[in-house]
């Protein structure tokens, strides 16, 4: 063996490592509970196998053992889907603005706006979300607020709506947008910019027609960050939603929880990861076409 492949080696060992005890062996553990068959008082009865994991996501079985298609648990990921989707759009639509005033800004200036955007990661998810539950809920920051001003007469009614859960969603997950697109701004060439005012273009042709192609690596890359945990996320949903805009993540630590349904909520956990997997796929090959044409 070569020095160089003997360095190699050494070099991605820890890594190959840490992916196999940490990512590929809990996963295969999961696996193994999804087909295991429920303990008659929760758990999993270990080496009695079984399919009925996977047969609970599109069918349920009635009292005389007959299969009718259930639906409930397809409209529990459309949600989470809906909702990672709109908060994605969210976060570009405030993200690419504030990125694009940020590159027109003195590096000290812009050094002190990415500081103001990582502030809340200071602060644990948890509490941020209760402070918006101060703020959405009736008779709170935002009702009295409005109130006050003459716009509303009565009480919003936000708190434990799916608008609530999306604001939070928002809120969380800004930052995950905010970063990359910013880095991929500014590391654009400026004088391609002049290039396009100089051949006539105006700011709109410049943008959708030079900034945006040229960040788009940066801005595919924040969607990836926002809309993977969004997909999966948890407090949200389950403090600002009040059960009511129920996602993945929620039905998973219910089944976990207080359903005791380990190979259920195996199963989901991996048909998640599955979609999750195929999400990236997809944003890859997104990426390797917008190589191929820039």
């Amino acid at each position: 063996m070569s020095t160089v492949r003997a360095r190699d080696l050494a070099l991605t060992t820890p890594a190959a490592l840490f992916l196999a005890v940490f990512m590929i062996a809990p996963l295969l553990l999961m696996l193994y509970v999804s087909t295991l068959e429920r303990a008659p008082f929760g758990g999993v009865l270990w080496g009695s196998h079984t399919g009925v994991a996977y047969e609970k996501l599109l069918f349920e079985r009635d009292l005389a053992g007959r299969l009718s298609f259930n639906s409930d648990y397809i409209a529990i990921f459309a949600r989470s889907f809906r909702l990672a989707t709109i908060t994605t759009i969210l976060t570009l639509l405030v993200s690419l603005p504030t990125a694009l005033y940020m590159t027109t800004l003195s590096r000290r200036r812009a050094a002190f706006i990415l500081f103001l955007v990582t502030v809340p990661f200071w602060t644990n998810l948890l509490v941020r979300n209760f402070a918006w539950i101060l703020i959405l809920r009736n008779g709170g920051t935002l009702d009295q607020s409005l109130q006050w001003l003459g716009l509303t007469s009565n009480s919003l009614d936000i708190l434990y709506t799916p608008l609530a859960t999306g604001i939070g969603l928002t809120y969380s997950f800004l930052p995950f947008m905010i970063l990359p697109t910013y880095v991929a701004l500014e590391r654009i060439d400026k004088r391609l910019i002049e290039a396009a005012f100089d051949l006539g273009a105006d700011r709109w042709r410049v943008l959708t027609r030079v900034v945006l192609p040229l960040a788009m690596p940066g801005i595919l890359a924040g969607a990836i960050l926002v809309f993977v945990p969004c997909l999966g996320a948890y407090v949200s949903p389950e403090l600002l939603g009040g059960g009511k805009s129920l996602m993945i993540g929620n039905l998973v630590q219910a089944q976990f929880g207080a359903s005791r349904n380990w190979p259920f909520g195996a199963a989901l956990a991996l048909v998640l990861v599955a979609v999750l997997l195929l999400t990236l796929l997809l944003w890859r090959f997104v990426q390797r076409r917008l190589g191929r044409t820039a």
